[in-house]
């Protein structure tokens, strides 16, 4: 019967073998409106490309309510596998670059092992699992308080790090500033802890601390210690703690160790307060009294060393007058026992011309003269006393110092311008 024949069994397939409610181009008959794609279609059409794309299974069966089969794809494409591997591989490469800050060392570690140590730039290692990176800052100067805790508003005490005790078993409150570095971070890493070496380096510095201190603080007393001490204190523990930390091959170098403050308890502390005012006022006292012995001393020992000097000189001037005036006088001797009237006479004549020049008598010869005489008498004088006062003020200092020497030989010019004095007036 033909196709287009009404009663022809209700098949209604038109001879392409299309059903009678779509036409060749996909869209619904039966009035002739145009409808919208398959979504199922679409979805089942991308699920075959990617299950063909990576070997998954596709399905296909025959019309109608007959039994499908499933058959296997031929497995994931070998361009696929080997373009995803290069990616993995490349990913995988890349994330061993790494990069070494300045001031830091790099310590590689293969299969947990030690490998090498990298600089500051940009390395790369085999990533993990292979090979790992542990960074540590060898330049960075650290800070370790003992016995106290800068928490930025005010300083926190922590007594059982503080508080030791002295070799006089007093006990004292002691607070240290440790700075340190990293010199060796090999050590550092494996002879410490590999987890987070920085924070356990830290401990390790204030634990040996701590017990380089109580060891120091025990072997000293409490005024040594609070006083004049403290530097001591300090460089000793600075080697004690380097000893400790080099014992167990830490790596840390210490840099410096600075005792911030070294007191007795808050209990106590007036009275060592008294304690140390009256040391202070001891030592002071002491500073004075020597400073007074070291002006007092030489200057009296000066004084002395002149006082001596002037008397030797005095010494030697006296004896040397009287051992010239004794010459003198012998050799007047020497000469009275020559000519005596003639030595007698110049001796009067001499005393007496230094008797008269010192008087303000004046002797007129009157005989076969005139009895009237004027003279300026009183300018005379002063005349006579000006030229003779340089002179006089001279032989007199001489004279005042001499006395004891010249009494033997004045008395005896005394006694001999006597005698002249009589034989004349005779």
């Amino acid at each position: 019967m033909p196709w287009n024949q009404p009663g022809s069994g209700g098949d209604d397939r038109d001879p392409w073998g299309q059903n009678d409610g779509q036409n060749g181009n996909g869209r619904k008959g039966g009035g002739g409106r145009d409808g919208p794609p398959d979504i199922d279609e679409v979805l089942r059409d991308a699920k075959k490309r990617i299950d063909s794309l990576f070997g998954g299974r596709r399905g296909g069966g025959s019309g109608g309510g007959g039994s499908g089969r499933e058959r296997r794809g031929d497995g994931p494409s070998s361009t696929a596998i080997g373009l995803l591997v290069v990616i993995g591989l490349g990913v995988w490469i890349f994330s061993g670059f790494y990069t070494v800050d300045q001031g830091e060392q790099a310590i590689e570690l293969r299969f947990g092992a030690f490998a090498e140590t990298k600089d500051a730039g940009l390395r790369w290692h085999w990533p993990t699992p292979i090979e790992s990176v542990e960074k540590i800052n060898t330049q960075n100067v650290n800070t370790v308080e003992v016995g106290y805790r800068d928490t930025g508003r005010g300083i926190q005490t922590v007594p059982r790090e503080a508080l030791m005790l002295t070799q006089d078993e007093n006990i004292i409150d002691v607070r240290f500033a440790v700075q340190y570095d990293i010199k060796e971070p090999t050590d550092l890493l494996f002879h410490v802890s590999e987890y987070d070496p920085q924070d356990i380096a830290e401990s390790v510095v204030r634990g040996a601390t701590e017990s380089a201190v109580r060891e120091v603080v025990g072997r000293n007393s409490m005024d040594f210690a609070i006083t004049e001490g403290r530097a001591q204190l300090a460089a000793e523990t600075k080697t004690l703690v380097q000893e400790i930390l080099d014992r167990y091959d830490t790596g840390i170098n210490i840099r410096s160790v600075e005792m911030q403050n070294a007191q007795p308890p808050e209990q106590v502390k007036d009275a060592f307060d008294d304690v140390v005012k009256a040391r202070e006022d001891e030592v002071r006292l002491k500073s004075l009294a020597q400073a007074y012995e070291n002006d007092i001393i030489p200057r009296t020992r000066g004084f002395a060393a002149r006082i001596l000097q002037e008397a030797e000189a005095y010494k030697a001037s006296v004896t040397a007058r009287a051992e010239g005036e004794s010459e003198r006088f012998n050799k007047v001797l020497t000469e009275y026992s020559k000519a005596p009237e003639i030595t007698r006479d110049r001796l009067y004549l001499e005393t007496m011309e230094e008797v008269l020049s010192r008087s303000s008598k004046i002797v007129i010869d009157q005989q076969g003269g005139n009895s009237l005489m004027y003279l300026p008498l009183d300018q005379l004088i002063n005349r006579r006393g000006d030229s003779l006062s340089a002179g006089t003020e001279s032989e007199l200092s001489g004279s005042s110092n001499n006395s004891v020497a010249n009494r033997s030989s004045s008395g005896a010019l005394r006694s001999s311008s006597r005698t002249v004095d009589r034989s004349g007036r005779n």
